[in-house]
């Protein structure tokens, strides 16, 4: 049965199901789904949980052995499955619906996906699942719908925002809820429950704000390789969430893979996609020591990196955005870039 992200909180409580699955790209309702779905779970005593990455060397065996494997405290247990294609492949699909056909008592299935395509959703295992268990499916909200969902996440901390504000927030985050949220919950820290004007906001972020992930952006795009270590360090210790700098960093990205392709018109590019003219130099001392090539081969680390972030490959992923970083801020210009 599919939910939306919004449905899921009634939904939950209804029936323990024997598999949930919470796919797509937006990671912000993925990770709050995925939490719902989890303290369910706990409230229900299921104590025991098994995380299986899934990546090219997979073995689907892995989730029969645990299908067969009884707890060694006799109690409920959580196996979760982090499929970032949403692909299992063929031995995968099969392995799904065969779990599904038989599903072991005490035991629940939480596959954490990325976004399922077309095809996948004709996909036998897909079918499996839907008949059997719990589907929610998260996609990032319109442009159109971003306001209102601003005023609400403001409503839960008690928080009343004018118009100014949710105007604001809505233009400096691009439509990442992520970032969007993050941002609200620094005001909340700040400000406290309440009304709120864009006076009180810009007070408070010129204030306290000592590092800023555009600022890393900017710094990485003139090479200043000292600041760039020095800001990474500090956003690690205020807390910011990895996510938001990894699409900060694959925002800007896209747009000097697209302007490097042409230099002749890359002012006319950047121009267009909205980049301002101080910020336009340092786009273009950023392609003045990569190649078109090399921005292609950072737009995949970037895709590496956010699978680090959400936990589908084991790495430390300030270490990953640290080195990512000092490379970007140097030059590969007759080098290799690390994939």
């Amino acid at each position: 049965m599919n939910v939306r992200t919004d449905q899921l909180q009634a939904m939950i409580g209804k029936t323990i199901y024997p598999v949930y699955m919470v796919s797509g790209d937006e990671p912000l309702q993925q990770m709050e789904s995925l939490d719902l779905i989890r303290s369910f779970l706990r409230e229900k005593e299921f104590e025991e949980r098994e995380v299986l990455d899934v990546d090219a060397q997979f073995d689907w065996q892995r989730l029969s052995d645990e299908a067969a494997n009884m707890s060694l405290f006799a109690t409920r247990r959580i196996v979760e499955l982090r499929l970032p294609s949403a692909k299992p492949g063929r031995q995968g699909s099969q392995a799904l619906k065969e779990y599904l056909e038989r599903p072991p008592e005490d035991t629940v299935l939480i596959i954490n996906a990325g976004k399922i395509d077309g095809n996948s959703k004709k996909s036998a295992w897909f079918k499996s699942v839907d008949q059997n268990g719990l589907i929610v499916q998260c996609w990032p909200v319109p442009a159109d719908r971003l306001v209102p969902w601003l005023q609400q996440r403001f409503a839960l901390r008690d928080m009343d925002a004018d118009s100014d504000v949710l105007s604001y927030i809505s233009q400096h985050v691009e439509g990442n809820l992520l970032a969007a949220d993050q941002e609200i919950e620094k005001l909340f820290l700040l400000l406290g429950p309440g009304k709120i004007s864009y006076a009180d906001v810009a007070e408070a972020v010129t204030s306290q704000s000592r590092y800023s992930v555009f600022e890393l952006v900017d710094m990485l795009l003139t090479g200043n390789k000292q600041r760039v270590i020095k800001i990474i360090a500090g956003l690690k210790a205020e807390g910011v969430v990895p996510v938001i700098i990894n699409w900060a960093l694959a925002k800007d990205i896209r747009l000097l893979a697209q302007a490097s392709q042409d230099m002749s018109s890359a002012d006319f590019f950047l121009k267009r996609s909205g980049v301002w003219q101080s910020r336009a130099i340092m786009f273009k001392s950023c392609m003045s020591r990569h190649s078109p090539r090399a921005f292609q081969m950072m737009l995949k680390r970037c895709s590496y990196i956010d699978a680090v972030s959400k936990g589908m490959i084991d790495a430390n992923v300030w270490d990953e955005i640290e080195t990512f970083c000092v490379r970007m801020a140097g030059s590969t210009r007759g080098a290799s870039v690390r994939r």
